[in-house]
């Protein structure tokens, strides 16, 4: 895996903690660290995921941009169904539902959805291809 780790500043750190916490368990994934302005989320030896605080007070508040996304991997439909319900349980906004996105690959099921600051988020899991499919 080239990238080892990657973050996204939020606005609200307890705000997005209590919302990622609970979306991430849907994909079995929890805390790995903490301090006053960062909390990172994945299982040890991965990749992982961190949510900070602005690195530049002077700047503002976080801020989303407009193309970039992180997705999550999946283990099943069932997790990435259970994702985006979460998600949209917890203040996120619908971005995509759970689906096939065959113009992707035609075994790519995912969700997106908008955290509370307005990234766009995603879980992904691939499908075994069909007889009709193929």
């Amino acid at each position: 895996m080239l990238v080892a780790h990657v973050s996204l500043g939020v606005s609200d750190l307890p705000r997005s903690a209590a919302f990622y916490d609970k979306v991430l368990a849907t994909l079995g994934v929890g805390r790995l660290f903490e301090d006053h302005d960062h909390i990172a989320y994945g299982r040890r030896g991965e990749t992982f995921f961190i949510i900070n605080l602005p690195l530049d007070p002077a700047r503002g508040e976080a801020r989303f941009n407009n193309g970039g996304h992180i997705c999550f991997r999946a283990a099943s439909t069932e997790q990435v169904q259970a994702f985006h319900r979460v998600a949209l349980e917890n203040g996120a906004t619908d971005n995509g539902g759970p689906g096939l996105r065959p113009h992707y690959t035609p075994t790519y099921y995912a969700a997106f959805v908008l955290d509370p600051d307005g990234h766009n988020i995603e879980a992904v899991t691939y499908v075994p291809e069909s007889p009709e499919q193929g």
